[in-house]
């Protein structure tokens, strides 16, 4: 079992150091404790990002690959100290290696608290929102009088404290066994294979790495042709202008998610805020796990592995704030197949339907009326509470899956349409 541990003080003395030195070696026949430094880790701002930073994004890594993190953090003014809360900073900005990675926090100080705060302090930034990390429950380790708990060797004097933490490092050790067994289980589970990472290049994927402007590098290295430059379609030839033009005029917002699940390109005819799902020119040659917030990646993994799969042909959502007799908004997505029938990506096309039924229930004369037998999706809003006689769909001899159909609970679009970055 690997473990990385990290003292949250860049001092040359730190008695929360020589606290995880002396773990490390005390308990080595169980586990591999590797001390990881955070001297050379810059202070933390968003506007100098240095995520892709070497000193960052080494801890990134060694987190990843470890199966647990000890943290054992001094108390600053009642609280974690700076340092410490820095790296969580750039740990949890850009990049989430602590996401779902089981954590204990110990803690050295210099007075009877034994950085009792400074623990309370750190566990609830670790279990917030973008860290996300798993922190062991039940007994915490408060070493107090740090300066007079070690001998000359650096080892513990106290032999009762040895044994309360033979017992805080054995539960944990049995708390990253249960959370390991856990997430085996849910590996199980067939969706879950799609990692929405780019992981399987195929022979169409560009070899360059994810960028603002990865669409101009991508053009350049395969030597795309633009302008006025003619190509053939299976029924048609045109120009890429008017292949643009005709795309941007569609009724529609379309995107194209290939089979390596990246984001490939949408009609890009509006700026962001007027598009009914927001995407931003920069999102373009990401990966599908970059383009959704976290909450929705299980949804998003669910649906591309039923188009995938051949178990759906077209899935049909709507989306949270949608109004009675006001605006409808659908995503819908369909499975892309090649000539040989191959699975070639989703072609997800985004429209506010009301319109369209608005306009229809004009020119023939006729109302909606509500249905008292019928219940809204859960997936609806609370402004829709009315319901209203539909009718089924089915498309290509196959019913069109809906979200509720796949217990699914957001509506976020396969490109992030609810949460972009600018």
């Amino acid at each position: 079992m690997k473990i990385v541990a990290i003292a949250g003080s860049i001092a040359d003395i730190s008695y929360n150091r020589q606290l995880l030195t002396f773990i490390a070696s005390h308990y080595a026949s169980q586990i591999d404790i590797e001390l990881l430094e955070i001297k050379n880790i810059p202070m933390f701002n968003e506007d100098k990002d240095q995520t892709q930073s070497a000193a960052v994004q080494y801890l990134v890594h060694k987190i990843e690959s470890a199966d647990g993190v000890i943290l054992a953090t001094p108390e600053h003014n009642h609280t974690t100290s700076p340092a410490m809360k820095n790296v969580i900073e750039w740990l949890s900005y850009k990049v989430h290696p602590l996401n779902q990675k089981p954590v204990l926090i110990v803690g050295a100080s210099w007075h009877t608290q034994g950085s009792s705060r400074a623990q309370l302090a750190l566990r609830q930034i670790m279990e917030s929102p973008g860290v996300g990390a798993l922190v062991m429950p039940s007994d915490e380790f408060l070493l107090a009088d740090a300066k007079k708990a070690f001998d000359e060797l650096g080892n513990l004097k106290d032999s009762k404290t040895i044994a309360f933490l033979d017992t805080v490092i054995n539960k944990f050790i049995r708390w990253i066994n249960v959370l390991d067994a856990l997430q085996e289980k849910k590996k199980q589970e067939p969706w879950r294979q799609e990692d929405l990472a780019g992981k399987h290049p195929v022979e169409t994927s560009i070899d360059i790495d994810i960028s603002d402007d990865w669409v101009e590098k991508a053009a350049k290295l395969v030597k795309a042709t633009s302008g006025n430059h003619y190509v053939q379609l299976n029924r048609g030839v045109l120009t890429v202008d008017q292949l643009n033009w005709f795309l941007n005029t569609m009724p529609v917002e379309l995107t194209f998610m290939d089979d390596n699940d990246q984001f490939i390109y949408y009609n890009h005819f509006l700026d962001h805020d007027a598009v009914l799902a927001p995407r931003d020119p920069k999102q373009v040659g990401n990966t599908a796990d970059l383009v959704h917030p976290k909450r929705a990646v299980e949804h998003v993994q669910q649906v591309i592995w039923a188009l995938r799969q051949g178990q759906k042909e077209l899935i049909a959502m709507p989306v949270p704030g949608n109004k009675i007799n006001q605006k409808y908004i659908m995503h819908f997505y369909k499975a892309m197949h090649d000539a040989d029938g191959r699975y070639r990506g989703v072609n997800e096309w985004v429209l506010d339907i009301w319109p369209i039924v608005s306009d229809y229930l004009r020119r023939t004369g006729q109302k909606l009326i509500k249905d008292p037998d019928s219940k809204p999706d859960a997936t609806t809003s609370a402004s829709q509470s009315e319901p209203q006689r539909v009718l089924s769909s089915r498309v290509e001899g196959k019913d069109v899956q809906t979200i509720n159909d796949m217990k699914t609970s957001t509506a976020d679009a396969i490109t992030g349409a609810s949460e972009t970055t600018k």
